[in-house]
């Protein structure tokens, strides 16, 4: 997986979670955000705010319900949530010897 897909997939994952009237304040109130703060890290200069991206994917994956429904509405395998917040957040380079 690209850099470039796995801020595609974080930026849709984050417009999904976005679009749940029910999700999205519990969103913000665990992250802390606001909707200007929303706002103003999908309009950064360079593209989207990748700690939002990654704070996005934090919360799609925290509940595997949430989880099957953003990858439904992106028509992506459930997998491909994970190696996109993984690619974001860098885990997937740390090495743990």
């Amino acid at each position: 997986m690209t850099e470039e897909h796995a801020e595609t997939i974080g930026l849709a994952a984050l417009g999904w979670l976005c679009a749940q009237d029910d999700l999205l304040p519990v969103f913000l109130a665990a992250s802390g955000a606001t909707i200007s703060d929303l706002q103003a890290g999908l309009s950064a200069p360079g593209g989207p705010d990748r700690a939002l991206l990654v704070a996005g994917l934090d919360f799609v994956l925290m509940q595997d319900e949430t989880v099957i429904a953003a990858a439904q509405a992106q028509d992506l395998r459930a997998e491909k949530l994970v190696m996109a917040h993984a690619l974001l957040s860098g885990a997937a380079q740390m090495h743990w010897t």
